[in-house]
């Protein structure tokens, strides 16, 4: 395939984009955004190599839904988080960690379908459900992390673990998924 037959498909696809994966692409890239400015804004030091790097990888992963641009971004992120960042947990943390999320539930929705595919609202249903648990989930396991571990409760990595096998569970059954599944 010449490059002119590439460009010429590449816009007719483009044309047909449906609203559906434009969302999912808008959400993708507003929250790629959120995830390289929290952390560069905070008083610490972040890692000048996350924004360098993680701008062309989001790029990608809007072109590119289906590609390993957005796992790649992710520990990109959760990288420069880790080497740099202190103990605490903030609201930049969160804010951080909600914003990887719903990136990655976009990737992975915008990945399993062509750009041009015309998407139904049933489908689009089926995927806000469980992004909204997992969305309204994240926080209230942090935050129950965080006070556990501030209490110094005997057993806390216990209650935290149990805490997101619960946000898990809760997960999987709102994408309408059954245990025989």
């Amino acid at each position: 395939m010449t490059a002119a037959e590439r460009l010429t498909r590449w816009l007719a696809e483009l044309r047909g984009t449906g609203q559906g994966s434009l969302y999912a692409r808008t959400l993708i890239a507003f929250a790629g955004v959120v995830a390289l400015v929290v952390p560069a804004v905070q008083p610490w030091d972040a890692a000048d190599v996350v924004p360098v790097v993680g701008l062309p990888l989001l790029v990608v992963c809007v072109v590119l839904p289906d590609s390993l641009a957005a796992l790649c971004f992710l520990l990109l992120v959760v990288a420069g988080w880790l080497l740099r960042a202190p103990a605490d947990v903030g609201w930049g943390t969160v804010v951080t960690g909600l914003a990887l999320l719903l990136l990655h539930l976009a990737s992975a929705f915008a990945a399993q379908l062509p750009s041009y595919v015309r998407i139904g609202r049933s489908a689009l249903r089926r995927w806000l459900l469980p992004a909204t648990v997992a969305a309204l989930l994240g926080p209230v396991a942090a935050v129950g992390a965080a006070l556990v571990r501030g209490a110094e409760v005997p057993g806390s990595l216990l209650v935290t673990v149990a805490a997101l096998a619960v946000a898990t569970a809760a997960i999987w059954f709102s994408s309408g998924q059954s245990v025989n599944d």
